[in-house]
């Protein structure tokens, strides 16, 4: 009966010293995480905004010019 006690203190001991490693590893690569979802996160969002409203930006752009002017329209007095 001693040797199960021992087994299941040690599996006990080994499975919370796992925990304790995991933890410590994923809070160490929280930011990496974060920043990775984010940029994935921008980019989806930009390209459903992009293909909801690509009429919509046409429109609003307004016409480049063809020609242009002279430097200074106008003499000064």
């Amino acid at each position: 009966m001693q040797k199960v006690f021992n087994l299941l203190g040690a599996t006990a001991f080994l499975m919370s010293g796992a925990m304790v490693v995991g933890s410590a590893v994923l809070y160490t690569r929280i930011p990496s995480i974060t920043k990775h979802y984010m940029s994935e996160l921008q980019a989806e969002l930009a390209n459903m905004v992009t293909d909801m409203m690509p009429g919509q930006i046409d429109q609003v752009m307004p016409e480049l010019p063809s020609a242009t002017g002279p430097a200074v329209p106008f003499k000064l007095p």
